[in-house]
């Protein structure tokens, strides 16, 4: 079976030239190129093939196992109406193309070759689930300075305040302190007095260092602190190691001395 069966790298390499032919259909100048839209048809073969050979050379239960067989799986059959739109009238499909994108994922395969590559995996997914308090508590500082922001300023800069979705978006926005200072200049600037303006910009001032400057290097340090614990934990190990042998050393020449 494995001799009529292409290679592992091989349906990668396909993933990878399936996700540039899709690139390329996005482009308006070849959205409607004949020849891209064959080799696209051409790749749903493939790895409808693909999924058929490996059902039955594993047997279904066999074949789903696998979490990559199952993503590819539900992919083929999302993928068959953009095969029958060439015979049927059926709806609109080109959505379903950026849902085959995700295939792309098994590209991660080929990262095999980064040392240490599983312990790295194993930190990242330890490091996403220590963030995830940190993240939630973000979110409520985000919903409260969003309704806070919206009630105070919602009617003088309704373009960044006019509603707590907006709202919410303009504070993740000063968060990232990416043109942070651009919203409190407006508000200064469309203010009745002085007062207001420097009360408006020692606000947004203490949101930034608030949400921006603390929240974010909270959550960025807990997650690199989680990356890094099996480095630690090696490190930790090594030095107690050393700990024992210098005791065993000192033990061994006080009994000299005595």
């Amino acid at each position: 079976m494995k001799k009529f069966f292409l290679s592992e790298k091989a349906m990668l390499i396909a993933v990878l030239l399936s996700a540039i032919v899709i690139s390329l259909l996005y482009f308006p100048s070849l959205s409607n190129d004949a020849s891209l839209h064959f080799l696209d048809y051409a790749f749903i073969v493939l790895f409808a093939i693909e999924a058929i050979v490996k059902i039955s050379h594993y047997g279904f239960r066999g074949y789903w196992k696998s979490s990559w067989n199952k993503i590819d799986f539900v992919i083929v059959l999302c993928s068959i109406p953009t095969l029958l739109s060439l015979f049927l009238p059926v709806p609109n499909t080109s959505v379903l193309k950026i849902l085959r994108l995700i295939r792309f994922f098994r590209l991660t395969r080929l990262m095999t070759f980064i040392p240490h590559m599983e312990m790295i995996l194993a930190g990242l997914a330890r490091a996403l689930r220590a963030s995830v308090l940190v993240l939630v508590m973000l979110l409520f500082l985000n919903f409260i300075l969003a309704l806070s922001t919206c009630h105070f300023f919602g009617h003088i800069a309704p373009e960044f305040f006019r509603d707590p979705l907006i709202s919410s978006y303009s504070i993740f926005q000063m968060f990232t302190v990416e043109g942070w200072n651009e919203i409190p200049a407006v508000i200064a600037e469309r203010s009745e007095s002085d007062l207001t303006a420097g009360l408006a910009r020692f606000y947004f001032v203490m949101v930034v260092l608030i949400g921006g400057i603390f929240g974010m290097s909270l959550a960025n340090a807990v997650f690199v602190d989680e990356m890094t614990m099996d480095n630690n934990n090696a490190l930790e190990e090594k030095i107690d190691g050393l700990q024992e042998q210098i005791a065993v050393l000192q033990k061994t020449l006080e009994n000299k001395k005595s």
